[in-house]
């Protein structure tokens, strides 16, 4: 039997319906709701950021290293130029198997150990997005062999650089430098000064030398290029484009040929040289022997040889002339004659009896003069042509380490000389308020005594003794020491010059200097400790001779320089300026381990002196004029 259907409740069903097709019309509209407030967020509140996505994604900045200024002697030759070259690099953020490439690019190209070992340390130094150097100064073989596999070889480029040649060599090293790769250290310093967008593109930076104390001149101003780009990243078209700045070359004081001329004249000797116009402070020489071939470092210098260069026992990377601090010697007799006169305590007719020795009262210690049976009957003058240390023991003992620190100081020993190079040691020059800071012991009288002639903790660098030799040439005028002359703006071609900076004049009555000056010029005559060195010079000198000790000598002993080891031997020091009468040229020599000022110091003062002021050039000694610049 078949049971009844029982009917459907349409009313029902029908309420049911239209409340699911309410919740899914409500659904459907607050989709199209949050749809229209997301396309509303994005098109109009955020136009312009996604405008920017957009246009970054189209457009690149691709930076444009600036050309590096020129650096030239005071004629306009060439110390430091530049030159283009092709370079293999590697972007390892578009390599998948580094190691891989770097065979397959050796199966192509010669890459020699050296060059894969600085390969590895500059890539560990690098960002990921950094093309990396793998071999510079590509040949036009090895070019057209890498063009040909390029398209087998990603993330592997060859690249057009700009180089740094120096053309002087290892005897400019100290004064121009060298640039080198920018390192991280150097990023962060560039970012600290907010400079570092002026380095995109560039990979090098100055290091040492001119090269890093002018480098703001020098780097110019980088460009950029925009470029409009597809999604593969292939340029399509070039949109605009702002120019490198090019850098400023600089015109230096110093003169190549005179230069030379006194590198030549050190031989075989380590040591260092500096000449000064004493008139307006330009830097005319700057030796400091041994040096370095700067363009090692260009590139990037290669383990061994860096390893080589830093662990020599003749110390190529130290620049003597400003880092080399050395006792001053009897070259301090000159300012401490002057002191005397000056402060009153000595007359130049005043005369004291040399018995070859000076004891401070209730001792037993003799203080020594350096000639045996001393020099006799002794003035202010002959104190200074003869060296004579007895009277400069006196003298210390009278005046007081005090007074004499506070009048030497004016001469600026014992601080930097404000030079237009970094690195510069202040020396030092002791006092009792010195000892009790830095030893916290007292000040001993016997200090006192050979601080009088140059020793004990007297240190002073060869360019701070050129700069004291330069005050007594020019009548007290303390000039700061200037390498760079002139600056020549890239754009207007327009050398700028730049001004000496005149820290001060030492008020010093004229009769008095002039009975020193008379003592130096006594130094070169017959008698003096130089005179050999002056021999038949067409002009007059004044300088003065000096010995700085290495090692101490034990009382009652006498150096034997032929029986001293020759790392042992006296440092021989010479300043000097010339014509006498009206000086035009200071120069201060330090030779190390040479023994006596006058017999190896002085010589080379005097082949600097024929250069400068006669043109006379050493008689073994061929010199090629680098070129000149345009």
């Amino acid at each position: 039997m078949n049971r009844a259907t029982p009917l459907k409740n349409l009313d029902l069903e029908l309420t049911r319906f239209q409340g699911r097709l309410k919740v899914g019309g409500t659904f459907v509209a607050l989709l199209a709701i949050a749809l229209l407030a997301r396309a509303f967020y994005l098109q109009v509140v955020q136009h312009e950021y996604y405008t920017q996505r957009a246009e970054s994604n189209r457009i690149s900045l691709v930076p444009t290293a600036p050309y590096r200024g020129l650096i030239l002697d005071r004629k306009d030759r060439i110390l430091a130029e530049n030159y283009s070259a092709y370079t293999l690099e590697l972007k390892r953020g578009h390599i998948q198997d580094l190691e891989a490439t770097l065979a397959e690019v050796g199966g192509l190209v010669e890459i020699t150990p050296g060059q894969l070992r600085r390969f590895r340390r500059l890539l560990s130094e690098s960002h990921e997005f950094e093309t990396v150097p793998l071999k510079s100064k590509l040949t036009d073989e090895e070019v057209a062999i890498l063009a040909a596999n390029r398209y087998r070889l990603p993330g592997v480029e060859v690249k057009a650089r700009l180089f740094r040649n120096y053309q002087a060599g290892p005897g400019m090293a100290h004064v121009v430098g060298f640039i080198g790769r920018i390192n991280d250290r150097d990023l962060t310093r560039l970012r600290e000064e907010g400079r570092d967008r002026n380095y995109k593109g560039s990979a090098h930076i100055g290091k040492t030398g001119l090269e890093q104390s002018y480098e703001t001149l020098l780097h110019g101003r980088t460009g950029f290029d925009q470029m409009e780009t597809e999604a593969s990243g292939r340029v399509v078209r070039m949109l605009s484009r702002i120019p490198p700045v090019p850098g400023k070359d600089l015109r230096l004081h110093l003169d190549a040929e005179l230069q030379a001329v006194a590198e030549h004249a050190f031989g075989n000797y380590r040591g260092g040289l500096v000449a000064i116009d004493p008139q307006t402070g330009g830097v005319l020489a700057l030796v400091s022997k041994p040096g370095f071939d700067p363009n090692l470092f260009v590139d990037g210098i290669d383990p061994e040889t860096w390893k080589e260069l830093n662990e020599s026992p003749a110390r190529p990377m130290v620049n003597r002339v400003l880092r080399g601090i050395y006792p001053p010697g009897s070259t301090i007799k000159p300012f401490m004659a002057l002191a005397a006169l000056e402060l009153g305590l000595r007359k130049s007719s005043d005369t004291i009896v040399d018995p070859g020795y000076f004891t401070l009262p209730n001792s037993r210690h003799q203080y020594r003069d350096w000639k045996s049976g001393g020099h006799g009957i002794v003035n202010l003058r002959k104190s200074i042509s003869q060296s004579c240390d007895v009277y400069y023991y006196q003298l210390a003992a009278d005046m007081g380490v005090d007074r004499m620190h506070d009048y030497l100081a004016q001469f600026g020993l014992g601080e930097k000389t404000g030079i237009d190079l970094d690195g510069e040691s202040p020396g030092l020059l002791p006092s009792r308020d010195w000892k009790q800071r830095r030893w916290n012991k007292p000040w001993y009288p016997g200090e006192t005594v050979i601080a009088g002639i140059g020793q004990g903790y007297n240190l002073a660098t060869p360019l701070q003794l050129a700069t004291a030799t330069a005050m007594l040439a020019n009548g007290g005028k303390r000039i700061e020491p200037r390498l760079v002359q002139a600056v020549r703006d890239p754009l207007t071609h327009v050398w700028q010059p730049l001004p000496g900076v005149v820290r001060g004049q030492l008020a010093i009555n004229p009769a008095n200097l002039e009975v020193v000056r008379q003592g130096m010029m006594d130094v070169l005559r017959p008698g003096g400790t130089a005179a050999a060195a002056a021999a038949g010079a067409p002009y007059t000198m004044a300088g003065k001779t000096g010995t700085a000790q290495v090692v101490g000598i034990k009382q009652g002993e006498r150096y034997k320089e032929d029986q001293v080891a020759r790392q042992n031997r006296d440092h021989a020091l010479f300043m000097a300026y010339a014509p006498a009468e009206n000086p035009t040229i200071a120069v201060a020599v330090m030779v190390e381990n040479g023994g006596h000022g006058g017999s190896t110091a002085a010589p080379i003062a005097r082949a600097v002196f024929d250069f400068y002021l006669t043109g006379k050039r050493p008689g073994n000694m061929k010199l090629e004029a680098s070129s000149a610049a345009d």
